[in-house]
């Protein structure tokens, strides 16, 4: 076998394999003898008829499965003559295919980027510092309270955190537009259920008030009829409910948070944010490492590799979007894989970068982390060691939890050495980037 490699430009190759004649006869006779053995033609009893009959009958087909057979069992072989990793499935073309001469096909393939990496000792890494201040533990017990709230109906004028029932009609111009009109409609005041103006302009209206509330639409609001125009809503309040929260001492609150005081709450508390800053300051200092790792190190993609990424992109999206259950066709429609192919090609390129830095630095899964892992992941969870149990049983995913654990390791390593920018902030910035702004 013969095999010759050509670079066709970028990260695209060309494999051309030629099987000598004689090894292509070979593999159609012993194809044709397969046949014999079983084939029934009429006149001969089965596998009695003369070879060059059966030469008659099946020679064409014989020739065309021992075609294939010869390239799927030669490629492999001619890859490793060639020295080449593909990056995905090969495209092959049958280039020569005539009786008695040789059998010449060309496989096109992309094969992976060569990576040097680069600037991995001149990370900027900024390190939040964040102290947690009392009135964030006094948000976290409100919000606590907040979730074990009674509404009872009221007769004052309502607030923000009331709960408020509302007829409402909005014209534009004096004209009914559609989606503008609702009946009975509950909402609490503040949650962000509609437009700001609308929600603030039914504070300070009681039960049994009708009023005009003007509602400025921003200039990115998804109807075309309404974007950064001024629309007057009829409103019409039937009920107010205000939240009733327990006292911060009261008993059967204290018990639901499986605590005995509000001294003992507020120290679960504290604890609590303090885990969530540290996983809050490890996810930013995760996120810049492998940014500037992507950054630094621009590479080219294999489109197979893309290819391969859109499908569970798309299938994650689907389930965030309680699109599963849609007919596959209908569902790519409404999810096409462009939306998918820029995130698809940074996931593709950062975990080869990954990849080469595990290479280079010769990192290797701690199997110790993986177990911490799956605790802290279990803690979360009434029955804990259920839960353990199931990711244990069940190898994908315990191998995505790997996954993570080692991209954490490779995150270390390319942060081990570097000294940070201290940047001061609050929990609330932290946490709530556009808080910054």
């Amino acid at each position: 076998m013969e095999v010759q490699l050509e670079a066709a430009g970028g990260l695209l190759r060309q494999l051309k394999v030629r099987i000598p004649a004689e090894n292509v006869a070979k593999a159609v006779d012993q194809r044709l003898k397969q046949m014999s053995s079983r084939a029934k033609i009429p006149g001969f009893r089965p596998g009695k008829a003369p070879f060059k009959v059966i030469q008659q009958q099946y020679g064409a087909s014989a020739r065309m499965d021992a075609v294939s057979d010869l390239v799927q069992k030669s490629y492999p072989e001619a890859l490793g003559k060639a020295g080449v990793n593909p990056a995905g499935m090969p495209k092959i073309d049958i280039t020569a295919e005539t009786e008695g001469q040789p059998l010449e096909y060309v496989a096109s393939f992309e094969v992976y980027p060569e990576i040097v990496l680069q600037g991995l000792g001149a990370l900027a890494i900024e390190k939040p510092v964040v102290n947690i201040q009392d009135s964030d533990i006094d948000k976290l017990v409100d919000n606590l309270r907040k979730g074990r709230r009674e509404l009872e109906v009221v007769s004052r004028a309502a607030a923000a955190g009331d709960l408020v029932n509302i007829d409402f009609d909005g014209k534009l111009d004096g004209v009914a537009f559609q989606g503008g009109k609702g009946d009975k409609v509950e909402f609490e005041i503040g949650a962000g259920q509609f437009l700001p103006d609308l929600e603030n302009g039914i504070v300070g209206h009681a039960a049994g008030e009708s009023f005009v509330v003007p509602v400025s639409f921003p200039e990115n609001y998804q109807s075309e009829e309404l974007k950064g125009k001024t629309a007057h809503f009829d409103v019409t309040v039937n009920e107010v409910k205000g939240a009733k929260l327990p006292d911060v001492d009261d008993a059967e609150f204290l018990k639901a948070h499986n605590v005995d005081s509000a001294a003992a709450l507020r120290d679960k508390g504290l604890k609590a944010l303090e885990n969530e800053r540290d996983k809050a300051i490890r996810g930013r200092l995760k996120s810049q490492a492998l940014e500037q790792l992507l950054s630094q190190n621009p590479i080219d993609v294999p489109a197979a590799l893309i290819e391969q990424e859109v499908p569970r992109l798309r299938e994650d999206a689907a389930q965030r979007m309680n699109l599963r259950n849609l007919p596959a066709e209908k569902r790519d429609e409404l999810l096409p894989a462009s939306l998918f192919e820029q995130t698809a090609r940074r996931r593709v390129a950062l975990g080869l970068l990954i990849g080469e830095v595990i290479k280079e630095r010769a990192i290797k899964l701690d199997p110790a982390r993986v177990d911490k892992a799956l605790d802290d992941m279990a803690a979360d969870y009434e029955q804990p060691e259920e839960v353990k149990q199931y990711y244990r049983s069940n190898a994908q995913m315990m191998q995505s939890l790997s996954a993570v654990v080692l991209e954490d390791q490779v995150v270390e390593s390319l942060l081990d050495g570097i000294t940070p920018t201290e940047q001061p902030m609050s929990l609330e910035q932290l946490l709530n980037p556009q808080a910054q702004a």
